[in-house]
């Protein structure tokens, strides 16, 4: 998932919560403007700790998945099991 990709989700997860962007800064102690910038997928970079407290405050965690190039939208055998 790229970097405007998260953004969008952010943006998406935070309207189904009912949080305003104000809300959600204040709760993950960073700027109003910074969350709007990211949502927007106009941050360069972000740490993966306010990834991490973003992400805690709509109930959410990060995971890592493999990128998983060779299956062409079919699930892999671990998928499956």
């Amino acid at each position: 998932m790229k970097l405007f990709e998260i953004g969008q989700k952010i943006k998406e997860l935070r309207k189904d919560k009912g949080f305003t962007q104000e809300q959600l800064a204040t709760i993950s102690g960073i700027s109003r403007v910074t969350l709007g910038k990211l949502e927007r997928g106009l941050v360069a970079s972000v740490s993966i700790k306010t990834l991490d407290i973003l992400l805690d405050a709509l109930d959410y965690e990060i995971d890592f998945m493999k990128k998983n190039t060779e299956s062409f939208g079919l699930p892999t055998l671990d998928e499956l099991g």
